[in-house]
């Protein structure tokens, strides 16, 4: 695909919570490369999650769907918020959105890079000597399996009482797809990689570990570990430093990446990456979103971190346009801003004497961009 002809095509699901005013500092770093390069993007907006249910009465339209499809990627907010709880659990704005999404375009990969910034180690909850001189992990997570989207699930009568099933399931295919992602992301990075399971409980642990040993034998030049959950979460309390990659199953994935990025300073500066096999134009087709959630209690004061809308855009344009030089410089430009003593809220300690809202952020950004291009 030649992008001086024709523009590349992206959704923007902004969401509900903070998700405008944080996608709105993405856009004006995405508008800041297009007028720095020959790119040209034609982005779409579309109503997801809480906004969606509130105007069409579903959290995913099937018009938002189509632009979807018609997309080269996704470009996700957040959803959700306490308006909406009281809906059945299908119909709320996690449940009727992000996860039918992962589902049509079969989008089985999470990437979710935890990286700690040597200028931010303050803000980590961990000692200092444990943080040191920061630390950078990517946890793989496998998206479209597992407990979420296991059958049985379902909440019946049994002897008088209700009774909750999830069904955890993997077949052997899922788990080899997700193993070499993680391989292979592995190999390009510090070359280990640690695997993690229940393998002395569960049976789908058990299965994960066979065949991820299986894969690694594709993969001799990457050092493999096993950890059962619970000590791997343990571990990434006690020595993150040690870890480079780490592969889970979706549930697994969940939390231990919701650690990941508390432990790595606020979970307002990490984005992800959710990747299958679709194409579009000969493009790898994925959606891309903060880590974080919708932030409710702090929608619309203008102190939300856009780091990690901007850095979700960055993995966007690395991933699905595989344009890595203006991936590269918004990472660059968003480590230059926070090296030089920039803080939103959620970032600040006492001392910091330069707190900047969500716009200020963004400016900053875009002007350190402006020499990176």
């Amino acid at each position: 695909m030649s992008s001086s002809s024709t523009a590349f095509r992206i959704a923007v699901l902004s969401g509900d919570g903070i998700g405008p005013e944080v996608m709105q500092q993405a856009l004006r770093v995405l508008e800041a490369v297009a007028a720095k390069t020959t790119h040209r993007f034609q982005t779409t907006e579309a109503l997801v999650g809480g906004a969606a249910i509130d105007s069409a009465g579903s959290a995913l339209p099937e018009e938002t769907l189509q632009v979807c499809r018609d997309a080269h990627a996704i470009l996700f907010g957040s959803v959700g918020g306490p308006k909406w709880e009281s809906l059945p659990p299908d119909q709320q704005p996690e449940r009727g959105a992000l996860l039918p999404l992962r589902r049509h375009f079969a989008l089985f990969a999470n990437l979710r890079p935890s990286i700690c910034h040597s200028a931010l180690r303050h803000a980590s909850p961990l000692r200092a000597d444990i943080v040191g001189n920061g630390f950078d992990i990517l946890c793989v997570r496998e998206l479209t399996g597992g407990l979420y989207f296991g059958k049985t699930k379902e909440i019946r009568e049994e002897g008088g009482e209700r009774v909750a099933i999830d069904t955890m399931v993997y077949r052997e295919s899922e788990i080899e797809r997700i193993a070499r992602t993680a391989f292979a992301a592995a190999r390009g990075r510090s070359k280990k990689l640690c695997s993690v399971d229940k393998a002395n409980v569960l049976q789908c642990s058990v299965l994960w570990r066979q065949v991820v040993n299986r894969v690694a034998a594709d993969f001799p030049d990457v050092a493999l570990e096993h950890l059962y959950v619970d000590n791997a979460a343990m571990q990434v309390l006690r020595v993150p430093g040690r870890f480079d990659v780490m592969l889970a199953e979706n549930m697994f994935g969940d939390i231990l990446s919701d650690e990941l990025a508390m432990v790595a300073g606020s979970i307002g500066m990490l984005p992800s990456a959710s990747l299958g096999t679709g194409t579009k134009d000969g493009l790898p087709f994925g959606m891309y979103e903060p880590s974080g959630g919708s932030a409710p209690d702090i929608a619309g004061k203008g102190v939300a971190n856009p780091i990690a809308q901007i850095l979700s855009l960055a993995m966007l344009f690395r991933h699905s346009l595989l344009l890595e030089k203006e991936a590269a410089a918004v990472e660059t430009a968003v480590g230059a801003v926070i090296a030089s003593g920039l803080r939103t809220r959620d970032l600040a300690t006492a001392d910091d004497k330069k707190i900047v809202g969500t716009a200020e952020m963004g400016d900053a950004i875009l002007q350190a961009l402006d020499s990176k291009l």
